[in-house]
């Protein structure tokens, strides 16, 4: 190895501890993978109390009146909102869980200063998105719920591309463009959140896996991305 390539080298590596540094990178794809199977699998018990409760077009129709929290409810009943809440539930811990498990393997802290940022970060539109969703629903106004969510959270992963893997920037980019799309086809948002929620995160998950953490090669193509 001659002078000019040892420099190059050494470059690179101080661009990786500079990325180190400045993202968290132990976002695993497996958590990617554990919150997509959640996701699928809540949808389809979602999935079953739509059709239940008249299908969407019940919910179109719904959505085009002002109903009342009492009628929303009585529509809705609170089978949708204990599945959505179990779904998330368990969707956070698995992701929890792989994500711990690749922090520990890499011997990098879970909650350092870069996993901070990146929560806050994430947080932000999230938490803001969640406050509005939650008005929208005291009002009745629940055509836009669904839409709402993948939308927002959407603007939570752009943001959060910043502080993390860049690829993540491309799965808020899918959120958002579902959740748009959503805005038109109002009363079919369990396919919708089934699509962004679940499926979406399958297929990011595999190529974060695939290309971050199979075999051996947990960062070699940081430098490559960034």
């Amino acid at each position: 190895m001659n002078e000019q390539q040892q420099s190059l080298q050494d470059i690179q590596q101080i661009k990786q501890m500079m990325e180190r540094s400045s993202r968290f990178i132990s976002l695993s794809g497996l958590s990617g993978v554990a919150a997509g199977v959640c996701a699928l699998v809540g949808a389809w018990f979602g999935g079953k109390v739509v059709w239940d409760s008249g299908g969407p077009a019940a919910f179109r129709d719904a959505a085009s009146k002002s109903l009342p929290t009492e009628s929303l409810a009585e529509l809705m009943g609170h089978k949708l909102f204990h599945i959505a809440l179990l779904t998330f539930i368990a969707a956070f811990l698995s992701s929890f869980l792989f994500t711990y498990l690749r922090s520990k393997k890499n011997n990098i802290p879970m909650w350092g200063y870069t996993s901070k940022r990146l929560m806050v970060n994430v947080a932000v539109p999230m938490v803001a998105g969640g406050i509005y969703l939650f008005r929208q629903i005291q009002f009745g106004n629940i055509g836009l719920i669904a839409p709402g969510c993948l939308i927002f959270y959407g603007l939570a992963l752009v943001n959060a591309g910043k502080y993390t893997l860049g690829e993540i920037r491309y799965l808020g980019y899918s959120q958002l463009l579902l959740g748009i799309i959503n805005c038109w086809f109002v009363g079919y948002g369990i396919y919708f959140w089934a699509t962004g929620f679940g499926i979406l995160h399958i297929i990011y998950g595999i190529v974060m896996w695939y290309r971050y953490e199979k075999e051996t090669g947990e960062y070699n193509n940081m430098t490559a991305e960034h």
